[in-house]
């Protein structure tokens, strides 16, 4: 563990002026943008950052991928990742990879519905799909959407930058330092944790999927959070030596994916399963169902299966981020909810979430349309 990461506090309290609950993409993408003109402390309740879903995340960028509100953060986000810091961004985040939504004759129907309403999504054969991933089945193949400027994403080199910015910027983060109890004292918010009592006038709760229990300690209704499973296995590449250069290939229906990964293929079966929020493992079933279903697509042979995790992504009822100010609780706001468009939207909604904490001038691209549709309050969240 970063020792950095881990400050202890005997018989005095830590002020500042804005609490960070979580230390994952959410909240160190906030932190990072607070910290320019604000004193942060990032509170995470484990050893290290980002230990349950951003560390756990085979990430890319997909513009197409997401409901609208997403769609909008994804454009926005992708300007960003243009333009990151070099100081804190030495290497590039995004590269080059592609991704071809695949189709067989059961799924065509999805796959045509979504390259009607994209832009930028050209239809390929089974034959020219094969051209580009050599393992494809053309006999079950019923055609693919091909989105070229997809991109990997690399998950801990953003997340580290955006906490090394936070930090230079005087930003600390305390781990294992889970928050017990909240009170609200002449405008203060003093909280608890093994590690001291914090206080300060705004906390922002990034606490993935355990933000709706955390916003409970502050009297704050919970918004219907649900923590669902993804499950992925690491195979070895039946071209190691090509495959690295291959696109992604996700079902149409997005009921499988595999990414190419050096010399392995990351298989998932993609999947949702709801389950309490704690530190998630594989269910052996279920992976073995992804396989299947990417064995059935292709001329693959599943025969060995290198190693295998799980991670967490936290959905909201609509599928689209909490972001926002709490309408009955002073000083409260929430940054939760991502599911699994977090890493790809956090510019974006990093920054969107810290002009809506400082209540400053908001970013071009935030809409009143989609301030309505990120809002802790909206309707949609009590249907």
């Amino acid at each position: 563990m970063d020792s950095q990461n881990k400050l202890v506090f005997f018989d005095m309290n830590q002020q500042t002026d804005i609490l960070v609950i979580g230390a994952g993409i959410a909240g160190a993408g906030i932190a990072a943008q607070l910290a320019k003109s604000k004193r942060v402390i990032i509170l995470d309740m484990e050893e290290r950052p980002g230990y349950h879903s951003t560390g756990r995340s085979a990430a890319m960028f997909a513009m197409n991928y997401g409901n609208d509100p997403i769609k909008k953060l994804n454009r926005a986000s992708w300007e960003m990742f243009q333009n990151l810091s070099p100081t804190f961004f030495p290497h590039p985040v995004l590269a080059d990879r592609g991704v071809l939504y695949y189709a067989n004759v059961d799924s065509k129907a999805h796959l045509d519905e979504l390259i009607a309403s994209a832009d930028d999504l050209d239809f390929l054969s089974a034959a020219e799909a094969k051209k580009l991933v050599p393992i494809i089945d053309e006999n079950e193949c019923a055609g693919v959407g091909f989105e070229r400027d997809a991109k990997d994403l690399d998950v801990a080199a953003l997340h580290q930058g955006w906490l090394k910015e936070a930090k230079t910027n005087g930003g600390i983060v305390v781990c294992d330092a889970g928050v017990t109890a909240a009170k609200y004292v002449d405008g203060v918010w003093q909280l608890e944790t093994s590690q001291g009592v914090f206080e300060a006038p705004i906390v922002v709760n990034a606490a993935g999927a355990w933000a709706d229990e955390v916003a409970q300690m502050f009297g704050v209704a919970p918004v219907g959070l649900v923590a669902k499973r993804r499950s992925i296995a690491t195979l070895p590449s039946s071209h190691p030596e090509q495959s690295h250069k291959w696109p992604m290939l996700l079902s149409a229906v997005e009921d499988w994916y595999m990414k190419p990964d050096a010399g392995s293929f990351l298989v998932s079966p993609a999947d949702e399963d709801p389950v309490p929020p704690h530190d998630v493992f594989v269910d052996d079933m279920v992976l073995a169902e992804g396989l299947f279903r990417f064995s059935e697509a292709t001329t693959y042979e599943v025969t060995h299966v290198d190693g295998s995790w799980a991670g967490l992504r936290v959905f909201t009822p609509d599928k689209t981020p909490v972001c926002g100010y709490a309408s009955a609780v002073d000083g409260f706001f929430w940054l939760a909810g991502q599911g699994g468009y977090g890493i790809q939207t956090s510019p974006a909604l990093s920054l969107l979430a810290a002009h809506m904490v400082l209540r400053t001038s908001l970013p071009s691209f935030a809409d009143q349309e989609l301030i309505d549709d990120l809002s802790p309050n909206r309707a949609t969240l009590t249907q």
